[in-house]
């Protein structure tokens, strides 16, 4: 039987992490942590280590940047609390291998796969999951196409998320707020 899916979605800092952090570690149980950030220059390097010291040292990291969820269903044994952090940079990992001019099918149907995967990997699952997404599109329109073409993937790919959860909720400021 599948487990719960949790979508925590909000702005940049607006405590998506740090909420989920929370929600995995009050479970109880063994939780195993998804990152898909890569760390492709310093800062990005910076806040991984950040992210890595936080978290309890009895967590299992999984490092999945594209086919997240084939590499957690692969994943044995099954913990209790899958959390996948975040949808957000798995988006863009996905879509590294467009190049001008850029598709928003292409772009669409390469995140898509990613969220379908998740979504089979989820209902499989007896786990609870908690994926973490940026809301992007509450902000200005981006002033380049590689931007709008993200922006609107990531949108698309947050709806389907959204559709399947048992619960989603949005953060502000560090408050979490119940959506569904």
């Amino acid at each position: 039987m599948a487990g719960t899916l949790t979508l925590i979605l909000g702005g940049v800092r607006s405590g998506k992490s740090s909420h989920a952090e929370k929600l995995a570690a009050a479970h109880g149980g063994q939780v195993l942590y998804v990152a898909t950030g890569e760390p492709h220059d310093e800062e990005m390097a910076e806040r991984i280590r950040n992210h890595r010291a936080q978290r309890p040292a009895e967590w299992t990291t999984l490092e999945a940047p594209t086919r997240t969820g084939n590499a957690i269903a692969a994943f044995k044994p099954e913990p209790a609390v899958i959390l996948l952090d975040c949808m957000t940079l798995l988006a863009g990992n996905a879509m590294a291998v467009l190049s001008e001019p850029y598709s928003s099918n292409t772009a669409e149907n390469l995140v898509q796969m990613e969220v379908t995967r998740l979504l089979d990997a989820q209902r499989a699952s007896s786990a609870d999951w908690l994926i973490v997404s940026n809301e992007v599109g509450l902000g200005v329109v981006p002033p380049y196409p590689l931007g709008r073409v993200y922006r609107d993937a990531l949108g698309r790919a947050n709806q389907s998320l959204a559709a399947a959860a048992d619960t989603v909720l949005f953060m502000i400021a560090g408050i979490p707020m119940k959506v569904k």
